[in-house]
């Protein structure tokens, strides 16, 4: 056992109710009992200690799209709400499915990130997915099976063929399931009805039938019970805002509501929240628009909303309001996540990773002038929520009381992932 450490976590109130201390060097803990000699010592006796959480979905924009967010403003936002791991989506501009614009998007992260991250590949008929594989990619997708703001939908003998792919090289899919139905998407209720409850249901239907090799599938948003319990033996998400909003909230023409899956009702709602102990992984999808991006008539809005600040405030408020166990909500923000992609956890035992949040026990509400993401809104103004006071990360205090500490955030790649990117030699034409 080492005689000191870097920073010491004392009277930290376990999940199974045992108080201790926690050592923390290198990254990692080194220590759970009596405290070693400590550079550093933060006393945690009255806050709630959880894992940091580890966000399976997000879009950080950026370049012409840094006016919606950018590594450094949506890394920060997430640091902010405890997260000190977040996976980016393919769907970027230009989409990252060759391996230069992949190794570009690593090289942008690892510029701006104020958090750890890892990097989803994207699928286009003619992309090498083994050269993406092995450049580092965590994931494959979402792979749309359904038109999305950003995503075309795959055909089936698409999707069957880079299942079959990804399977071969014991990659993961993630994948966006729903049917669009023909018409004007002209309001709240009229979205939900072109992208159904039912027409989702049914898509996880056919995309399993269709993976005949037994590829990995991970299901993203999935906003229904019934969809829920169609994903069989794949792993699923639900985001905050399927379980916190439902339509009846805004008015029908407030695209702030515009969401792909679309939020759904009331009943819908309370089905899906009903299952919370079913749910495998919450993630926030945060999708960032701008208002003046949103305000504009409804079947030109985008789709998408910001969330990966008030993810794990507003799912530790509903724990703490449904009596629900903490270790439930550790289970679907950090551990399952962490199980899923291939990293390590972060933990209270010896070995884990050191990234903690550090919460309060007073609520407040959601504000948007006090959060940190480019878009400017929430969809969740004025709900009670528990935001950290105080973030760890490689077991160095990154974020206290809204001021931020430049870290030692990293990418982490995939599984495939064979060593630095070679230097470009012209053979790359993918547009910067």
């Amino acid at each position: 056992m080492p005689g000191r450490c870097d920073l010491a976590l004392t009277d930290v109130l376990l999940p199974g109710g045992r108080v201790t201390d926690l050592s923390l060097s290198g990254g990692q803990v080194v220590h759970t009992g009596a405290r070693l000699s400590a550079d550093e010592v933060i006393n945690c006796r009255g806050k709630i200690v959880l894992p940091a959480a580890v966000d399976m979905h997000v879009h950080m924009r950026g370049r012409e799209q840094s006016h919606k967010e950018d590594w450094e403003s949506g890394s920060q936002s997430a640091l902010a709400g405890g997260v000190t791991v977040v996976v980016d989506q393919p769907n970027t501009i230009p989409p990252l499915v060759t391996p230069g614009a992949f190794t570009r998007r690593v090289s942008e992260a690892e510029e701006k990130s104020a958090c750890h991250f890892a990097i989803n590949a994207g699928y286009t008929a003619d992309c090498d997915l083994r050269a993406l594989w092995e450049r580092g990619a965590m994931a494959f997708g979402e792979l749309f099976a359904a038109p999305s703001s950003y995503g075309d939908a795959l055909n089936p003998g698409e999707l069957a063929e880079v299942l079959g792919s990804v399977a071969s090289i014991g990659g993961l899919c993630t994948i966006h399931a729903e049917e669009v139905m023909a018409g004007l998407d002209s309001d709240l209720s009229v979205h939900n009805a072109l992208r159904s409850p039912a027409g989702e249901s049914r898509a996880v239907q056919w995309i399993k039938k269709q993976n005949l090799s037994s590829c990995r599938l991970h299901f993203c948003h999935m906003s229904t019970l019934d969809s829920v319990t169609n994903t069989g033996d794949s792993t699923f998400e639900v985001t905050p805002h399927h379980l916190f909003l439902s339509l009846e909230d805004f008015d029908p023409l407030d695209a702030r509501g515009k969401v792909n899956p679309p939020l759904r009702s009331e009943v819908e709602r309370r089905k899906i929240l009903s299952a919370w102990e079913r749910i495998d992984v919450l993630a926030s999808d945060h999708a960032p628009h701008t208002l003046k991006e949103k305000n504009v008539p409804f079947e030109t809005a985008p789709s998408g909303i910001p969330g990966v600040e008030t993810m794990v405030p507003l799912a530790l408020m509903f724990c703490r309001e449904r009596k629900i166990p903490v270790t439930s909500l550790v289970e679907k923000t950090s551990w399952k996540p962490s199980d899923i992609l291939g990293i390590p956890r972060a933990g209270f035992s010896a070995g884990n990773r050191a990234d903690f949040a550090l919460y309060g026990r007073t609520a407040s509400p959601v504000r948007a002038d006090q959060l940190h993401s480019r878009a400017g809104w929430t969809p969740f103004e004025g709900m009670k929520a528990i935001f950290p006071d105080t973030v760890i990360m490689g077991g160095k205090v990154v974020f206290h009381k809204g001021v931020f500490t430049h870290g030692n955030p990293s990418w982490i790649p995939g599984r495939g992932y064979i060593g630095p990117a070679p230097i470009n030699n012209g053979a790359d034409t993918a547009q910067p």
